[in-house]
């Protein structure tokens, strides 16, 4: 007998597969989709969803919480948004392009002076 789909074998996952993994029914998967903004698997061009990595160990965290931790819905809601919200960018994403131009300029002129020491 062949035992279910394990993570890690393939790149995505059907809605099916990731219920054997999770060992929760994919009602489950589609309600929790619905009350969790940050879990969005992607659709497939048939618009199936397809869990990466990254989806199904949110999944199983979220699974962890709710039934070994006690958190509720709510609780949990609340826990994601602070999460988040704690988590912020030292500056904007765009002025990484900027950053970068400005440290390879002062790469550029380093580089000349070593040349001409030489």
């Amino acid at each position: 007998m062949e035992a279910g789909p394990r993570l890690g074998e393939k790149a995505f996952y059907k809605i099916g597969e990731v219920s054997g993994i999770t060992k929760l029914p994919a009602s489950v998967l589609r309600f929790w989709e619905s009350e969790f903004s940050f879990l969005r698997p992607r659709k497939s061009q048939g618009r199936h969803r397809v869990y990466d990595h990254r989806t199904i160990e949110t999944v199983l965290e979220i699974k962890r919480m709710l039934y070994e931790e006690g958190y509720t819905i709510m609780g949990l809601k609340r826990y994601w948004r602070r999460r988040r919200n704690s988590v912020k960018m030292p500056f904007p994403p765009d002025r990484f392009d900027q950053v970068r131009t400005e440290l390879e300029g002062i790469l550029g002129i380093l580089d000349s002076y070593g040349n001409k020491v030489s």
